[in-house]
């Protein structure tokens, strides 16, 4: 049915079953496991139907198409505790519900495992399915928990039961295996074409700009980009999700909407690596229930002193850049300070956070003087063919990070000092 195009890809929840759930976009279904192996039959006759091919437009179904920001995005994301990914094929081979195709029986198995067992998991789980190509970091079969922050190699259909009952219902580990640590920030963009030309179109676009800003800042390591299955939210691509962890290592998993390849430098600059929400672009959060996210914010448009519908515009996304740039130091609400210095910005971040920002922001601002270069990270704000602008982003500093060698010297003195004296006063009482 057509009401069906925008749901989850699989979103398991503890409650009795069937639920119904409501989709982003206002349609509702029952997850039901005979209703999703149902669509298995002919999936892949409908691929060429949805997918983004030579007839697709900019202007249809891109980042210029009719309904581009034109929603609210804050409070579209639904309450779930944790997000498994499965590394399969590459999103040109999905078909539009991978998790019931005939073929694809890996997802088809984990999907329907994680459905008989969600009333045993203490944790609402969302499944999805992202790129996994054999012989890279990302092997078919590989399993990327949040936020656990951990990832499972080359789980088999043989697996999936033993996998499910020991990882995903006990909480525990999958034995022999032994869970991989997963460190940085992980983005996943929806690029399901197959599933809604929009995400098709726009996906690969911002999956393209991100792994040139990752591979032109040599971040590669430290921040890693995948192409996912569909999320929910059609009318919202890109979609973009960012998990990482903040400086007390919890971990966060972010969702935005309407993201373009223009506001990729925005994201890594300021949400990865500042850990400011672009609360422009901002859809939700994993662990937030919509009410919640709705109420953070408009909490945070208050703080940064905005008004408005929370659809996103061009003039949200500059009034937060211009922010970054010019905002002043010292203020109880303020989470940036620059400091300007022969004409170059170095912007760095010293936040003074009440109990209400500190849940509303995740991870906490982290600079370093500017003096330390091995911690900078430049980033363009634009691909045009303009003059860039640039602007230095490091991690807040701990008192012996921010220690000078002027300050050294001067330590040095005052103790070389002190030991004269010390030294004088005990020959003068030995003399005396």
């Amino acid at each position: 049915m057509a009401s069906n195009r925008d749901d989850p890809l699989t979103f398991i929840n503890p409650s009795s079953s069937p639920i119904t759930v409501s989709s982003a976009e206002g349609d509702s279904f029952l997850l039901e496991p005979a209703s999703q192996i149902g669509s298995a039959s002919g999936s892949f006759q409908n691929e060429g139907l949805l997918s983004g091919g030579d007839g697709t437009s900019d202007a249809e179904f891109g980042f210029s198409r009719p309904d581009f920001r034109q929603s609210p995005l804050a409070g579209t994301v639904q309450l779930y505790d944790r997000h498994v990914f499965l590394c399969y094929k590459h999103p040109q081979v999905w078909p539009p519900r991978i998790e019931a195709a005939e073929f694809d029986r890996l997802p088809r198995l984990l999907s329907a495992a994680l459905m008989a067992r969600k009333s045993e998991m203490k944790k609402q789980t969302r499944l999805t399915i992202c790129e996994g190509h054999d012989g890279t970091e990302t092997s078919n079969g590989d399993v990327l928990i949040f936020p656990d922050m951990i990832r499972y190699r080359r789980l088999t259909h043989f697996d999936v039961d033993t996998f499910v009952e020991e990882v995903l219902v006990k909480d525990g580990e999958w034995q022999p295996v032994t869970p991989e640590k997963l460190i940085g920030s992980c983005i996943f963009v929806c690029s399901h074409g197959s599933r809604d030309r929009r995400c098709g179109v726009c996906g690969p676009a911002v999956v393209a700009r991100f792994k040139e800003e990752i591979e032109s800042h040599g971040l590669q390591g430290k921040v890693s980009v995948s192409p996912c299955s569909h999320i929910g939210g059609h009318k919202y691509a890109g979609n973009v999700i960012i998990f990482g962890s903040n400086i007390d290592g919890k971990v966060s998993g972010h969702w935005y909407g309407y993201v373009t390849p223009d506001d990729v430098p925005i994201l890594l600059e300021q949400h990865i690596e500042k850990g400011e929400i672009v609360y422009g672009l901002w859809r939700g959060q994993m662990g937030l229930s919509e009410e919640e996210q709705t109420k953070s914010q408009e909490l945070r448009v208050q703080l940064n002193g905005g008004t408005g519908d929370g659809k996103p515009t061009k003039e949200t996304l500059q009034t937060q850049t211009n922010e970054m740039d010019t905002a002043a130091c010292g203020s109880q609400i303020e989470v940036m300070a620059c400091c300007q210095e022969n004409g170059n910005s170095s912007c760095c971040q010293n936040p003074v956070l009440s109990g209400k920002m500190e849940k509303l922001f995740e991870r906490e601002a982290k600079v370093t003087p500017e003096k330390k270069k091995s911690s900078k990270m430049t980033i363009s704000r634009s691909s045009s063919n303009k003059s860039a602008c640039t602007r230095k982003v490091c991690a807040m500093p701990t008192w012996f990070e921010s220690w000078e060698r002027e300050d050294t010297y001067a330590a040095l003195a005052v103790v070389c000092a002190a030991v004269s004296v010390a030294i004088a006063c005990h020959c003068y009482k030995q003399l005396t």
